[in-house]
């Protein structure tokens, strides 16, 4: 069906404040834009549908460049703790949950961050055990690197003060040497490997559910990671299938695929940019380190606050390579989770060992904490960068303390980054962060936070344009798949998504920019959500 779209500010994308009238599309594709009168005359005996923004602002499709979609649906459907102001809270709220759940029946929320506590300290099993003595409990830390369990879910797992750490992890103890029930990064399969498996129904429930929030909030795809869990690699997989393409929920998923899963998708015919238009493969995704929240991203120097740990490498440098070399025997690009500057520099040893051959970019992902000769190394590399600039919000001012201010030369460095010529995208990690991009696009404008009383904001000189931080949401996430032929801007054969918002995000206060609303989110020419 031709829709013509008019009546508002439409942002092209192609360059700074380059606008035009109109658009016309044509089945999930623009066919021709400019200005109105010009379309009518030429295009007005085979237009079907005409859609009036009444002064709202068209911009390209926002795409969360890293993401778990499923995961996000879970945040919104089971215990979300994100929100909690301290332990009693948590802890209040989480005996509340478990009323309403079978005795004996797992208990398992999100969201809780001690650092944001005024006693900062973390949630341990004499604490759940004292609220939920007859349920075992998984609470998953905001950050997905450390969970802490009460004593049945100990008990189930069949973990004593004996059982060994695996490489890659941390089970914590307390100052008499007994479990505390937090365990981080690696040790977490001691306790998810004995969870109960999930339906088909459960996973697709969650994903509907986050697909829904993502419509509302301006989001028409996702670079999202979740094959390794739920249930398995097909099961998860099919699901992905059944709920975007067969119930016509459109939205344009690309499937990061899991090291532990990655033989599975190959034998299945899978491959890079393979699937559909809809559902689509990605890089090999592999952990090289944990998160700053638990001490597990891994460090060249000790933390400044804890000198007794310079954080985890989840795996040896040997062993890293070693999964690097398999992916490329398939010619597929590698997406890594790295954090810490020492995780960094093991994936480019890799890297620079076995370059990526064939068409994609290999994608580090976070690239929190960085160094002028790690900068230096990625230039000429086909590469790019996945930022969540919403970290800066949510990990100030504690993390200044956790790392040192004399260490934060190249962290959070988003406008370095792009000053130096390297490609970034932009995501949240959702369900570790709000997924809202427009609470991503604030922080990386502003570099601020309620904690920043005087709006001064952190390290201010990385600060972004509004442009910039627009252009990670939507030219970024093209380029980070390569598909920038015909994602991410208004142009003739590029895909026909849209987010409509109320105000023109270039001319608000950069502080008032989460606060605007979508409109409508229209994926592949279809409206996919209109506010009321």
């Amino acid at each position: 069906m031709r829709k013509l779209i008019y009546g508002g500010k439409i942002y092209t994308l192609k360059e700074e404040g380059d606008l035009v009238e109109a658009i016309l599309t044509d089945g999930q594709y623009i066919v021709d834009y400019g200005d109105k009168e010009y379309l009518l005359e030429k295009h007005g005996e085979s237009i079907e549908e005409e859609i009036d923004l009444k002064g709202d602002v068209l911009l390209p499709g926002f795409v969360d460049s890293h993401m778990h979609l499923i995961g996000h649906g879970e945040k919104l459907l089971r215990l979300n703790l994100s929100a909690c102001t301290s332990k009693e809270e948590a802890l209040q709220m989480l005996a509340s949950y478990a009323k309403d759940i079978k005795e004996g029946e797992w208990v398992i929320g999100d969201g809780w961050n001690e650092n944001m506590w005024p006693e900062q300290k973390v949630l341990t099993a004499k604490d759940i055990d004292q609220h939920v003595p007859n349920h075992p409990v998984l609470l998953n830390r905001i950050c997905k690197h450390a969970i802490a369990v009460n004593s049945y879910a100990l008990k189930i797992a069949n973990i004593t003060n004996d059982t060994p750490v695996p490489f890659g992890g941390v089970i914590e103890k307390d100052e008499l040497g007994n479990l505390n029930g937090v365990f981080k990064d690696q040790a977490q399969e001691l306790i998810t490997s004995v969870l109960p498996k999930v339906t088909d129904e459960y996973v697709e429930n969650a994903l509907r559910a986050g697909i829904k929030d993502a419509y509302r909030l301006g989001l028409t795809g996702a670079h999202t990671e979740d094959l390794n869990y739920y249930h398995g690699y097909k099961g998860t997989y099919q699901s992905f299938k059944k709920v975007i393409e067969e119930e016509g929920n459109l939205f344009r998923a690309h499937l990061l695929v899991h090291h532990e899963v990655f033989e599975e998708m190959k034998e299945d015919g899978g491959k890079y940019l393979g699937g559909s238009e809809w559902v689509e493969f990605g890089s090999m995704k592999i952990f090289a380190d944990g998160a700053f929240g638990g001490r597990t991203a891994f460090l060249s120097r000790p933390y400044h606050d804890d000198p007794s740990t310079n954080g985890v490498s989840i795996f040896t440098q040997e062993t890293l390579d070693d999964l690097v070399a398999k992916a490329r025997e398939k010619e597929n690009p590698i997406a890594v989770h790295a954090i810490g500057d020492a995780a960094f520099e093991m994936v480019l040893n890799a890297i620079e060992k076995y370059p990526l051959q064939g068409s994609g970019r290999d994608r580090l992902i976070h690239a929190t904490m960085l160094r002028k000769d790690l900068i230096e190394r990625m230039k000429g590399l086909p590469l790019i960068l996945d930022i969540q600039p919403s970290f800066v919000a949510s990990d100030f001012p504690w993390v200044i303390d956790r790392l040192g201010e004399e260490n934060l030369a190249y962290c959070y460095a988003w406008k370095t980054l792009l000053e130096e010529g390297l490609h970034c995208a932009g995501g949240s990690d959702a369900p570790i962060e709000n997924v809202n991009p427009l609470v991503g696009i604030q922080a990386a404008v502003t570099r601020s936070n309620q904690e920043d009383k005087q709006g001064k904001g952190y390290i201010p000189g990385e600060a972004l344009t509004i442009y910039e931080a627009v252009c990670l949401y939507t030219k970024g996430s093209a380029y980070a798949i390569c598909h920038e032929e015909d994602r991410g801007k208004i142009e003739k054969g590029f895909v026909a998504d849209f987010t409509i918002l109320n105000k023109d995000i270039f001319h608000v206060n950069s502080h008032e920019i989460e606060q605007i609303e979508v409109t409508k989110t229209i994926v592949g020419n279809e409206i996919m959500y209109e506010r009321n």
